[in-house]
């Protein structure tokens, strides 16, 4: 095997990339009582979260989704288009 080919195996996944990202901005959300859980990465780049805790139900759920979770993985991993919450 090739060092590129040693190099390319250990990269990590999209999937592992994205929950990485959503790990640095997770302590925001659980000072608020609530969480969120990376459900899916698609192979379009859509992201699907799910919220736990005191995020479900609440009024700001989708401007934390929009303004903060959306912006902070799009910036951190330019693979994803969009971000979906599910239930």
């Amino acid at each position: 095997m090739s060092n590129t080919a040693e190099k390319t195996s250990e990269q990590p996944t999209l999937f592992q990339r994205v929950d990485a990202a959503i790990d640095l901005i997770r302590p925001a959300i659980q000072e608020d009582g609530g969480d969120v859980e990376l459900v899916d990465v698609e192979e379009d780049g859509t992201v699907k979260i799910r919220f736990h805790g005191a995020c479900c139900g609440c009024p700001s759920a989708n401007m934390t989704l929009y303004h903060g979770i959306r912006r902070v993985l799009m910036d951190k991993v330019p693979e994803v288009r969009e971000v979906v919450a599910i239930n």
